[in-house]
């Protein structure tokens, strides 16, 4: 019976022990580990942390030695993951991204003793942090890296950790601590114990009816956010492989190698895709160039929950043999599904993908529910777009009086590490609350509607909800990124990172006289790019009340990523960052 999330490694070693379930890019090649393989060396892994000093004398949360992990997706991640569970130790993962003082802060925290590091690069980015963490005793490295113990030391001796160590381990015990991206303040360490993902697993499964043994899945979002990871068990649980992309800039080439049938994203990736199609379909002329919008605009007319007459879904078969197929064949050619979440997906790349046979079934989940809530099913009947799917197993949800979305359930997690006041405000009536606001449609769908700690209220007293706004207009192929001010002002206004490409495109097809600048301050300050961003607000603004519409905006320069500070690790935008990033900005909109 699997309770701990190890339990379903071993169970594949035993069913399928040559069946591949990890691969990774090695000196240009794949290179594949099989399920014995992986549950071998998890297994000498564990020995050998064990052997280092690691003793769990008891399995107490606080008194579980932490050990972390820095490093970009890779089978020797799992397979530490596996190890550290073994031993009774907690996981402690975090983005290589992070700041030197913001990881200093969460070693320290976590009391992190033990480090492992991918490469060279992420070890010289930290070093130095390293020596302000008292409790660290050993850091090891993936990769071979001068001055540093390489991880095949743990493993070479092939010693196996005790069977009284793994039995005392149980599905109460605290696996992991995942520190959330703190953009309102410190990171809080989430703790997730066995239970709390393996239940995740399982009643997550049903969603996954479509995954097969012959299966393959790419993996590229963080490990070390639970989203990934979750879904990395239940991808093993139902035998298949996962191969990890080289990193974000090979995805397209990875997928076409791999050919998954499934893989996760978060939405900005998913409009980068759309947006490298919609720039190849704007180099088409002639009847290309008509059948492609021919086929977008069938795409954009989708509902899986009515079909259409008779015309339409010919039209639509029709489109996807000699248009959509092209978008399969980018992705692979055989992917089924794309599980979306992180945050909240544009309508339009629902109905378009979805259309063309890829199913998007977006989810929702929080960290600190293992993390999925819901989630849009493969089935037809259990999908519906504007919504974030229907709840899985075991997990309940209501609404409260103000709209917020509270949960309940054995994926809820067991608080906050070292701050029982943020859990116990967290888990006010024994309720998770979520921060989301939500409500049902048509009984059974959930729906979100904002985050409850951005509804702003303007100083006219009206509350706007940033988000719906921002989707919506969005979906201009003129507006790459924006975000929504106007917190106890006289009215909305909006940050934009266009489209530099698709502006570029515009000056060059209808202003022949004007030489377009390759410099993006330039650009964005050109009298007839300030009227065409004017005119995509203007489309869009009939379709919010008064209060909600954008009045003044303001164009930026360079596109908002982690490396500069805007996007969290899973590219959701710092909000409170960019106000105070662009104060000039914002106060230029309102000085009228």
């Amino acid at each position: 019976m699997i309770q701990r999330l190890f339990d379903i490694v071993e169970q594949q070693s035993n069913l399928a022990p040559n069946a591949i379930m990890l691969a990774a890019k090695e000196n240009g090649s794949w290179r594949t580990y099989s399920s014995r393989e992986v549950w071998e060396t998890a297994c000498y892994l564990a020995g050998g942390l064990l052997q280092v000093g690691i003793t769990n004398h008891t399995l107490e949360p606080e008194q579980q030695e932490k050990i972390a992990i820095l490093s970009p997706n890779r089978p020797e991640w799992m397979i530490a993951d596996i190890g550290v569970q073994l031993t009774g130790a907690v996981l402690t993962p975090v983005y290589p991204t992070i700041s030197p003082n913001e990881l200093v802060y969460v070693l320290n925290e976590a009391g992190v003793q033990i480090v492992f590091v991918a490469n060279a690069d992420i070890y010289a980015r930290f070093k130095d942090a390293f020596k302000e963490v008292p409790t660290l005793k050993n850091v090891f490295s993936f990769d071979k890296v001068p001055g540093v113990t390489h991880w095949c030391e743990l493993t070479e001796k092939k010693l196996q950790p005790d069977k009284l160590v793994i039995d005392r381990i149980s599905k109460d015990t605290l696996a992991t601590i995942i520190y959330t991206s703190g953009t309102t303040g410190n990171p809080k360490g989430v703790m997730l114990t066995h239970n709390n993902i393996v239940s995740n697993v399982q009643d997550s499964m049903p969603a996954f009816s479509f995954a097969t043994k012959e299966g393959r899945a790419l993996s590229f979002l963080p490990l070390n956010h639970i989203f990934e990871r979750m879904v990395t068990y239940v991808y093993l649980q139902s035998g298949v492989a996962i191969y990890y992309a080289e990193n974000m800039d090979t995805i397209g080439l990875n997928l076409k190698e791999v050919k998954p049938m499934v893989f996760t994203t978060v939405p900005r990736l998913l409009e980068k895709v759309y947006e490298r199609i919609m720039n190849t379909a704007m180099e088409l002329t002639g009847i290309k160039r008509l059948l492609f919008f021919w086929a977008l605009d069938l795409g954009k007319r989708y509902d899986n929950s009515v079909p259409g007459n008779p015309w339409y879904r010919l039209q639509l078969w029709l489109a996807n043999k000699i248009i959509f197929n092209k978008w399969r064949e980018a992705l692979g050619g055989n992917v089924k599904a794309i599980v979306v979440g992180s945050a909240a997906c544009q309508e339009r790349l629902l109905r378009i993908f979805t259309a063309a046979n890829v199913i998007i079934m977006e989810g929702y989940g929080l960290t600190e529910t293992s993390p999925v809530v819901s989630v849009n099913r493969y089935e037809s009947e259990n999908r519906k777009i504007g919504t974030i799917g229907t709840l899985i197993d075991n997990v309940e949800v209501r609404i409260a009086e103000d709209g917020e979305i509270l949960c309940k359930g054995p994926n809820v997690t067991i608080g906050y590490y070292k701050h029982p006041e943020l859990t116990a405000a967290a888990m006010e009536g024994g309720w998770f609350h979520t921060g989301d606001i939500g409500a049902w449609v048509d009984g059974k769908f959930l729906k979100i509607t904002d985050r409850k700690k951005e509804i702003f209220k303007t100083s006219g007293g009206k509350y706007v909800a940033p988000q719906a706004v921002e989707n919506k207009m969005k979906e201009s192929i003129f507006i790459e990124q924006m975000m929504v001010v106007g917190d106890a002002r006289k009215f909305v206004s909006a940050l934009i990172v266009p489209s530099f490409n698709q502006l570029r495109k515009h000056l060059r097809d209808n202003f022949a006289n004007i030489t377009v600048p390759e410099n993006n301050a330039e650009l964005i300050k050109l009298p007839e790019v300030v009227a065409q961003m004017q005119k995509q607000i203007d489309k869009y603004n009939p379709l919010f009340s008064h209060p909600e519409q954008v009045k003044k905006f303001a164009l930026l320069p360079s596109e908002w990523t982690i490396d500069t500070g805007e996007l969290t690790p899973s590219l959701k935008i710092k909000r409170k960052v960019i106000l105070q990033k662009y104060t000039k900005q914002i106060e230029q909109m309102y000085a009228d």
